[in-house]
């Protein structure tokens, strides 16, 4: 019995040694994209190109590479979240919808809402706030990956979190491209997008969209992995993030290659205040952001007025 256990281990650990080397040789290859500044695009024939990690891709293929990527990781998403950030995930979601303190007679469109826990966040939030009016709110799961949605209307479903079962609210689960949303303009009071708007083509499009759904008075807010505002403990992340976090997506959900991208697109995601300027060029007022745990992630929101 002990002998086979440590056959095992041996063999494992060989198989990180070489994931890990295939892993590094490929941030090698494309070291001298990573030089490229964050957005930079260039073109190869007519067709543009723009980043998928710290490869350059052209961009009718970045969705399907994204696509292809959620579809490897759904399952084991939550289970991955919680192993990578040892639960703090949890905590700045739950900031991030204290933030937004949504109220009965919202309507949220919750893009990029995959697995659904901003969403059970904000379903739960509104249970626990008194309703004299019995004023009706909503909510819109959207995400362009089914699969993803398919496990957050499972979880919602073990919850108890469905249109039936509450008082006063609705839920929709509905795929759809957040640079081409197929709602009508000033559709919703509030838009929410949780680690996801990195990973789309166009991010300015996505903003775009946003302020277009939105009514007047209506508030964009989104939650995404950031800079750190200190060297020494961006160094630290980094070593963290691009020598632990790849390992441990293979270890735990035999997935190494789509961590690896999901790394490489945070450190290749704008900085705070170029994020801040992005929001503000759509049309967005009172824009701001807050930095949580040192700037791992931060919260940007602003009101289409």
């Amino acid at each position: 019995m002990q002998g086979t256990r440590s056959t095992r281990l041996l063999s494992l650990a060989r198989r990180f040694v070489h994931m890990r080397t295939v892993a590094q040789s490929a941030r090698e290859s494309t070291g001298s994209e990573a030089e490229r500044p964050k957005g930079a695009e260039s073109t190869t024939g007519s067709e543009e190109t723009t980043h998928f990690g710290f490869q350059t891709v052209r961009e009718s293929e970045k969705e399907q590479k994204v696509h292809e990527v959620f579809e490897q990781v759904a399952n084991s998403y939550d289970m991955m979240n919680d192993a990578m950030s040892l639960g703090i995930h949890r905590v700045w979601k739950d900031v991030f919808v204290e933030r937004l303190g949504p109220q009965h007679g919202m309507r949220l469109l919750d893009m990029a809402g995959g697995t659904g826990d901003i969403t059970f966040r904000y379903l739960r939030y509104l249970a626990n706030q008194p309703n004299p009016q019995n004023r009706a709110s909503h909510v819109t799961v959207s995400d362009i990956n089914q699969h993803m949605l398919d496990v957050g209307e499972e979880r919602a479903k073990r919850l108890g979190l469905t249109t039936d079962k509450l008082p006063n609210s609705t839920v929709a689960w509905q795929c759809a491209d957040a640079e081409k949303l197929p709602f009508q303009d000033e559709s919703f009071s509030a838009y929410t997008i949780a680690f996801g708007i990195r990973n789309c083509t166009h991010v300015d499009k996505v903003i775009s969209e946003a302020y277009r759904v939105l009514q007047p008075g209506g508030r964009f807010m989104c939650l995404e992995f950031s800079h750190l505002t200190n060297e020494t403990m961006q160094w630290l992340y980094d070593q963290y993030s691009f020598q632990v976090i790849p390992p441990m997506g293979q270890l735990l959900a035999g997935q190494w290659q789509a961590y690896q991208y999901l790394v490489e697109s945070i450190r290749r995601f704008p900085k705070q205040e170029q994020f801040k300027q992005m929001i503000e060029q759509a049309g967005f007022d009172q824009v701001s952001y807050e930095n949580l745990t040192f700037g791992v992630v931060s919260i940007h929101s602003g009101f289409k007025l």
